[in-house]
């Protein structure tokens, strides 16, 4: 089979099991990797032998994460299943995970970079930082989802396939509201030259026909222009780009003057465990963030600050009288 057929056949199933464009893109590319490399490697081992090779290589040649090369052993293993071939029990070759400590704002912290962040920007570092968004699920709020009656966001088709309704921070709304006419004119316009289209999840466009041109389905933060759909073809306002926000984001962080890594992805960490140090219960903050796992709360926030925690040496020095330790230095 042809490597061109190989691909379309990792596609199609890709869309057939309904992962996200990312995770498409993702694993068509160490598919293509993989087989330029077995093209360049012809004289060695087949089947699961060449895929500890490549995995070999990506180890020591090109340095590459755990989480990377686990990636790329994800992405293999679906390409061989795709074609019919089973590798088996491919545990042994994975690399043993990475365990970070998340970077984490003080409330103050958080506040100076949202201040530094300007226009559209600054709406989306509120909503980040106030209701624990992930930065995708802030790009792709709809009009629809925002409640402010009861002040709250319906979150869709999330990371985990999970429905959640997570605060909306009272603080935002006035800035919100203004920013809702801005787009909203403009989606008039867009509709009145022709346009005025919206991406809608799985076959809701040929359900509702109506519905990927109303009000209540168009994108809060769209992007300033049109954009061909990758996978349709069709031309829409696609919504604001990721990496749009993540440098801005980091610029604000650096004008604020934040000695620490700080991304989009920094607010919700932010968010969860400012809440869980102000008193706020685990299981609220677990179902605010969407976790299945009560755990994965725990480990993401990492409630406890080490800041609080007096050590040993400095409870011993300050029980100790100042004479006492001075007699024991003369010893």
């Amino acid at each position: 089979m042809k490597s061109s057929e190989v691909l379309e056949k990792v596609r199609d199933q890709i869309r057939l099991k309904h992962y996200s464009y990312a995770t498409e893109q993702t694993y068509l590319h160490w598919c293509k990797q993989f087989i330029q490399y077995r093209y360049s490697h012809s004289d060695g081992p087949g089947g699961i032998e060449a895929v500890k090779a490549y995995l070999i290589y990506l180890a020591k040649e090109r340095n590459v994460s755990p989480t990377t090369q686990n990636q790329a052993l994800a992405a293999i293993k679906f390409m061989y299943g795709v074609i019919g071939t089973d590798l088996g029990n491919t545990n042994s070759y994975r690399a043993k995970k990475e365990s970070h400590i998340p970077s984490v704002m003080t409330d103050d912290e958080a506040q100076r970079v949202i201040n530094y962040l300007g226009g559209v920007y600054h709406i989306m570092g509120q909503l980040l930082y106030g209701s624990g968004l992930r930065l995708n699920e802030c790009l792709t709020l709809r009009v629809k989802e925002i409640d402010f009656e009861n002040r709250t966001i319906t979150l869709r088709n999330t990371k985990s396939n999970r429905d959640r309704v997570t605060c909306l921070a009272e603080a935002v709304i006035p800035e919100l509201k203004l920013h809702l006419e801005k787009v909203r004119a403009q989606w008039v316009e867009d509709i009145s030259k022709g346009y005025g289209e919206v991406e809608l999840p799985y076959a809701l466009e040929r359900k509702y026909p109506k519905a990927a041109y109303a009000w209540g389905w168009q994108y809060i933060f769209p992007a300033v222009g049109f954009s061909t759909d990758p996978r349709s073809r069709h031309i829409r306002r696609h919504h604001i780009f990721e990496s749009s926000i993540q440098r801005a984001v980091k610029d604000a962080a650096i004008k604020a003057g934040i000695n620490k890594h700080v991304g989009p992805h920094t607010f919700r960490h932010s968010f969860a465990t400012n809440l869980l140090q102000s008193g706020c219960d685990i299981r609220t903050v677990q179902e605010l963030l969407g976790h299945k796992d009560v755990k994965t709360t725990m480990g993401y926030t990492h409630a406890i600050d080490p800041g609080a925690v007096i050590s040993p040496l400095d409870r011993n020095r300050l029980a100790m009288p100042i004479i006492k330790r001075r007699e024991l230095v003369n010893q």
